[in-house]
């Protein structure tokens, strides 16, 4: 099967020659017609399958060739995306699918000024990559108009409701056209996406290339187990010891980036970090320097887990698990990307058990597990498997057992913990009275 075959024109082909596009993966073969064909669609497959190219290549066609000229502050097609790093991501294969295409595309997103995006919009765009507030607000002040809207795209729209867009999408759902097509693309379904596409879809086509909810088996994965105050101090010797050059890492929390890009550059690593407080100039800068490879490890919170598409990227570190099960899968989906291979290590300490079963749960297997020397945890991790269930629950040390001799003996009322006589059964315990020290004893004169 060719690209041709799929009914794409001669300008897109031409596009995806450039590109060194040769065969259709998957849930491409299957969209491209299906969206070309007027469906509504939802759509899953795992990170790095080309969904992106699933749904934008038929959607340029559609522009391309059908429907009025856009008029000003107009949009024909919209493609929301949760983070800004997606949107970016997203508009850059867009503009070079449409490079030989007469049509006008354009991304928002929060972060940045909103006026020079005002001022682009004014003209009409035929294609509009967004994340749902900045897009409310370009609407709210009259900046943007949905009338002349053909198309509503919804790409990780699980990662949005997660990041709490729920209310915006709501919002945005009411001031569109009631008449439209509407794709929902997705690594992962959950039951509130399902119950989402139910309201907003109508009756859909359902594609799902992959088993649902499992992490792309061009990935190695394994844990290491360590206790939580020695993270930072294990990882620098994964790092020195497998002499890492180009890492992705993952913690938890802003601040957890920030202190271990501290560390490391303290030690004279080139590290960079990108989490949500950041402006979005500072997160793609350090963004564009980790491609260039003048970065050597970035860290990151979940806001880099989509959205980031990394040539030939080897390694994906979870300094942290992530809360979310699913965001496990697009994680290590950074690595691994186009058929290619990769690894992901994730360092896990006790109090991570359950959420290391519940990635296990999801992707229905059990990670295998190392333990580096002098590294071992003093808390063990317990053992778990993909059935969710924790195995073994650490032991807690156990307490010397009561015996004839030594230890604890019970004498009647009183506890003797110093006396190691043995004792014999037939003889009756002598009952010890306690002496009360009450300070030097006075001599009587």
């Amino acid at each position: 099967m060719t690209f041709a075959t799929l009914g794409l024109i001669d300008p897109l082909l031409r596009s995806l020659e450039k590109l060194g596009y040769q065969t259709p993966t998957p849930v491409q073969a299957q969209a491209i017609p299906a969206v070309l064909a007027g469906r509504d669609l939802m759509a899953a497959a795992q990170t790095g399958t080309g969904k992106t190219a699933g749904f934008a290549l038929p959607l340029l066609q559609l522009l391309a060739m059908e429907g009025p000229k856009v008029t000003a502050n107009s949009v024909r097609a919209l493609i929301l995306v949760p983070t800004r790093e997606l949107a970016e991501q997203v508009h850059e294969a867009v503009r070079q699918y449409a490079e030989n295409l007469p049509l006008r595309t354009y991304a928002v997103y929060g972060g940045v000024s909103i006026n020079p995006q005002m001022m682009k919009l004014r003209g009409g765009v035929d294609l509009l990559v967004a994340t749902p507030g900045r897009l409310l607000d370009l609407f709210r002040q009259n900046a943007l108009k949905f009338n002349q809207l053909q198309t509503l795209v919804l790409d990780e729209a699980d990662r949005m409701l997660d990041l709490g867009f729920s209310e915006e999408l709501a919002n945005i759902y009411k001031a569109l056209p009631k008449k439209r097509q509407t794709l929902l693309f997705s690594a992962t379904f959950s039951d509130a996406i399902r119950l989402l596409a139910g309201q907003m879809l109508n009756d859909p086509l359902s594609i799902e290339v992959s088993p649902r909810n499992v992490a792309a088996n061009t990935v190695k994965q394994w844990v290491v187990t360590v206790d939580k105050k020695r993270k930072p101090e294990l990882f620098v010797h994964l790092m020195r010891k497998g002499k890492w050059k180009q890492v992705l890492v993952f913690a938890k929390t802003r601040n957890g980036v920030d202190a271990l890009v501290e560390k490391l550059q303290g030690l004279g690593v080139n590290a960079d970090g990108i989490h949500g407080d950041k402006p979005q100039a500072t997160r793609q800068r350090a963004l564009d320097r980790f491609k260039a490879s003048e970065v050597q490890i970035l860290v990151a919170t979940d806001v880099a887990a989509r959205g980031l598409d990394i040539e030939d990227l080897p390694l994906v570190v979870n300094f942290d698990l992530p809360i979310v099960a699913e965001d496990y899968i697009h994680r290590i989906g950074r690595t691994g990307r186009a058929g290619a291979t990769g690894q992901a290590i994730s360092l896990v300490c006790a109090d991570e058990v359950n959420l290391l079963s519940a990635i296990e749960t999801l992707t229905r297997q059990t990670l295998p597990r190392q333990m580096e020397q002098d590294f071992e945890p003093e808390h063990r991790v317990p053992e778990t498997d993909a059935s969710g269930q924790v195995i073994k629950k650490p032991k807690k040390p156990k307490k010397p057992k009561a015996s004839g001799v030594g230890g604890k003996r019970n004498l009647g009322k009183w506890v003797d913990s110093g006396d190691t006589t043995p004792v014999e059964p037939s003889i009756k315990p002598v009952r010890k009275v306690p002496v009360f020290n009450t300070g030097p004893r006075k001599r009587k004169p």
